[in-house]
């Protein structure tokens, strides 16, 4: 009896041996194949490195704010977790302030921003008690022209509002007519009270139009711009006729003038979009002075519009 009692105690234990056997086995395996992500069977192409934006290292910290200074309007800004606070400065469309939501956050998270130029840039983000850069100025680092520290493919994002046009593009032929400062228009402009507001010239390429403007103010007084319009009009509007405006929004502006110091002159170049004038109707430009009686308007007709240089006679680099 002993000795049958004895044989199905060890019967016994050779099922536990090899049931943990095999229980470690199949743990072994799971642990060591994690899954890929493939589930194509390698028919998917990975993504290399040449193809990765690389990031910039950022700290951010509960107490103090982070502000980044990018060279352009901010469009888009996105966070990667609500470890992060984000938003545009009160007043600037260019700085953008960054705090963490709580403290001693351990994750690390990540922030990406498109600007109005069509720049695209991308930051780790980490926590840490005391940041050793609070105020960062960048770069367009995507075109700045230097191989390191960037992908090969690096391309641009384009904006709704200039169609197909490239927003590097467009900032390129805005700095190339005001250094140019060339005057295709001797005979559209306005002079009152010691200020002169002229049309210089008028450029077309790919969809839009770009206006080149001069302020020359010949008195000692400055000259504080409050705004400048655009607007197609009536050419004539009977008595107790309401006027009918179409007011024209500029969608971009190189050197926009804010205020003309005495005895000095400046000039800005405007990017619209490309319309006609109707043969009854005109566009009037208006500039106006801040607090002031100084200001200034003239008039574009159809047939200026029609002669616009076209922009590929010019150089853009």
């Amino acid at each position: 009896m002993k000795r049958f009692i004895f044989a199905l105690a060890m019967i016994g234990c050779i099922f536990t041996a090899n049931a943990q056997e095999v229980e470690t086995t199949q743990g072994a395996k799971n642990v060591s194949s994690p899954s890929k992500g493939d589930y194509f069977d390698g028919l998917t192409r990975p993504v290399t490195f040449n193809r990765m934006i690389p990031p910039y290292a950022l700290e951010v910290t509960f107490s103090k704010t982070v502000h980044i200074i990018f060279p352009a309007a901010i469009r888009y800004v996105d966070l990667g977790s609500a470890n992060l606070l984000a938003a545009k400065a009160d007043g600037a469309e260019n700085v953008l302030r960054v705090k963490a939501a709580l403290r001693d956050f351990s994750t690390e998270s990540n922030l990406a921003v498109i600007t109005e130029d069509g720049a695209y840039y991308t930051f780790n983000v980490k926590y840490a008690d005391e940041p050793v850069k609070l105020s960062i100025e960048m770069t367009d680092f995507i075109h700045d022209g230097e191989a390191v520290n960037r992908p090969n493919n690096a391309m641009e994002i384009y904006m709704r509002e200039l169609g197909s046009e490239s927003p590097l593009l467009v900032k390129l032929i805005m700095k190339s007519i005001y250094k140019n400062n060339g005057r295709e228009i001797k005979h559209i402009g306005s002079k009152r009270f010691g200020i002169q507001y002229t049309l210089k010239g008028i450029y077309t390429h790919n969809g839009l139009l770009y206006f080149h403007m001069q302020l020359k103010n010949s008195s000692n007084v400055p000259f504080d711009v409050d705004y400048i319009t655009f607007k197609i009009v009536d050419k004539k509007v009977a008595k107790r006729t309401a006027i009918q405006e179409q007011v024209i929004m500029p969608l971009r502006a190189h050197n926009n003038l804010t205020l003309v110091g005495g005895k000095k002159t400046e000039r800005v170049v405007f990017t619209l979009q490309k319309f006609t004038i109707p043969d009854d109707k005109q566009l009037i430009i208006e500039l106006n002075e801040k607090e002031g009686g100084r200001h200034q308007s003239f008039i574009v007709e159809n047939a200026d519009l029609v002669h616009a240089k076209v922009i590929n006679e010019l150089k853009t680099k």
